[in-house]
């Protein structure tokens, strides 16, 4: 009988030891990708479209992980093939200088039709204007919750150092330590850390003193200043580098990658929003109603 058991257990560990082995393979090598999702791609993510062949095929690779592991579901409104791209572009972009990365603390993207506030009502009930949201706790722990026209507008304007998919994945990211708190994992030691919150701790105090280009919301506290720089280093990092080296230099580490070695300097100067034109927060107010107000 002794002998029995040991023969099964023996079979179920090679069964298992052939399953993920198969799963290992699954991986090796080129990833079968679509070519209407590369037509996507090429189309909407500059991040994408401006990296040389070999590391585009490892960004499908990536693409193609967070697909197979994480949902992507819409709440009152549709999920179609760009959609979930732009989520997984979103994704991957943050930690493309970590290869074969996985998000541990997600399981679901929801996309929501518009901008929605804390009780997670789309509209203008409470006044507030959110279009992204990392879940911590509860029902919500494993969950993000992206606006899907603010998602495609992070990727339409590729000068306006905001990308709201992106933001939302730099928090993921941020938590990976435990603890959402402004301090990449990366530089979570003291070698790191204390030069780091000293340069938060000044450009908080330049932004609330008009005295840089940072996007205001990046003076909220370290978390929203990691997420919000992090939109710059993604979206303008020449102009960031000029600006701002030390801090540049601190997220190239921070990140694991140089953004100036792939994206291509912008010589056009960041898109102009008129008080009237559309508020890209997806509110459906003038922005002179919504976000230019905060």
């Amino acid at each position: 009988m002794e002998f029995l058991i040991i023969i099964v257990v023996m079979a179920v560990g090679l069964v298992v030891a052939f399953i993920r082995h198969r799963r290992v393979k699954e991986h090796i090598g080129p990833v079968e990708f679509p070519s209407v999702w590369r037509t996507v791609l090429e189309q909407k993510v500059t991040f994408y479209r401006q990296l040389d062949g070999q590391a585009k095929q490892r960004f499908e690779a990536d693409v193609v992980r967070f697909l197979e592991k994480v949902r992507i579901v819409g709440v009152d409104t549709s999920v179609d093939l760009t959609d979930r791209l732009l989520v997984a572009s979103s994704a991957v972009i943050p930690v493309f200088g970590f290869p074969q990365w996985d998000y541990t603390f997600l399981d679901e993207v929801l996309l929501y039709p518009g901008a929605f506030d804390r009780q997670y009502a789309v509209g203008n009930q409470s006044g507030e204007h959110i279009t992204g949201m990392v879940g911590t706790g509860g029902a919500m722990e494993g969950k993000m919750i992206l606006s899907k026209p603010a998602l495609h507008q992070g990727f339409s304007n590729e000068t306006d150092r905001k990308n709201v998919g992106i933001h939302e994945f730099i928090h993921l990211l941020d938590k990976e330590d435990g603890a959402i708190d402004g301090i990449p994992t990366i530089l979570n030691n003291k070698t790191f850390a204390l030069p780091w919150l000293q340069l938060i701790r000044q450009k908080i105090a330049d932004i609330m003193k008009g005295k840089n280009e940072i996007d205001f919301y990046g003076a909220t506290n370290e978390t929203e200043f990691l997420a919000v720089v992090g939109e710059y280093f993604f979206e303008r990092p020449h102009l960031l580098q000029k600006n701002h080296p030390q801090l540049y230099a601190l997220l190239a580490k921070a990140f694991n990658q140089d953004t100036t070695a792939v994206l291509k300097p912008n010589t056009t100067g960041p898109a102009k929003l008129g008080r009237n034109s559309p508020c890209p927060c997806g509110s459906g107010k003038k922005y002179k109603e919504c976000c230019m107000v905060k």
